[in-house]
Formats: structure tokens, C-alpha cells, sequence
């Protein structure tokens, strides 16, 4: 009974981690460090940078602004090229989300 326990535990554990949803990035269960890009202009020549931040604990608790409008008044922005968006999320229990906005 023991040995049937067990292995249904590590049965368990292995779909918790080997399934997730589709997303558009790309998303690690354990651990998350991505940047991808959001949008772009045809000319990505830029003398501007802004960047704005958003911070989730444990899923529970999110807080910040990092809306492509903060970013771009954070860098004095008027004229946006292009958009990154970074993540870094360890285990679900610290999650930073950036927006970068590059323009003039």
C-alpha cells in the first residue's frame, strides 16, 4: 500500500509540473527570466528609454503599473518605436513584470 502511495504522489507531482496552459511567452514552472517583445513601429531608431513595474507575491498580493503609459512617461516619451516586456517568476512566489518603451 505504501509503495502504491508513493507512486501515486510522484504521479502527481509530475503533471503539476508538466502541464500548464499555452501562453505567449514562454513560462517556466519553476523559474521564469523572458523578454519578448510587445510591439513595434517600422522605424526603431530611439533616443528615449522609460521602463515601468509591476511585483507579485505569492499570486496573492500585485501591485505597480507597468502599463506601456508609465513606461513612456517614466522615460519623457511622446513618440513610441518599439515595446519589450521582460518577466522573472520563481516558483510562483515572486514575480517581477517590467515594460520597456524605446522612443523619442
Amino acid at each position: 500500500m505504501r509503495k502504491n502511495g508513493l507512486s501515486l504522489v510522484i504521479i502527481l507531482v509530475a503533471v503539476l509540473l508538466l502541464s500548464g496552459c499555452a501562453t505567449f511567452l514562454p513560462y517556466g514552472q519553476l523559474y521564469t527570466n523572458v523578454k519578448a517583445p510587445v510591439a513595434a513601429t517600422g522605424d526603431v531608431s530611439y533616443s528615449k528609454v522609460g521602463t515601468a513595474t509591476a511585483t507579485s507575491i505569492l499570486g496573492i498580493v500585485a501591485t505597480g503599473d507597468a502599463s506601456i503609459d508609465a513606461a513612456a512617461r517614466d522615460g519623457g516619451i511622446t513618440e513610441i518605436k518599439y515595446v519589450d516586456y521582460e518577466v522573472n517568476n520563481i516558483l510562483g512566489i515572486y514575480g517581477q513584470y517590467t515594460t520597456t518603451v524605446y522612443g523619442d
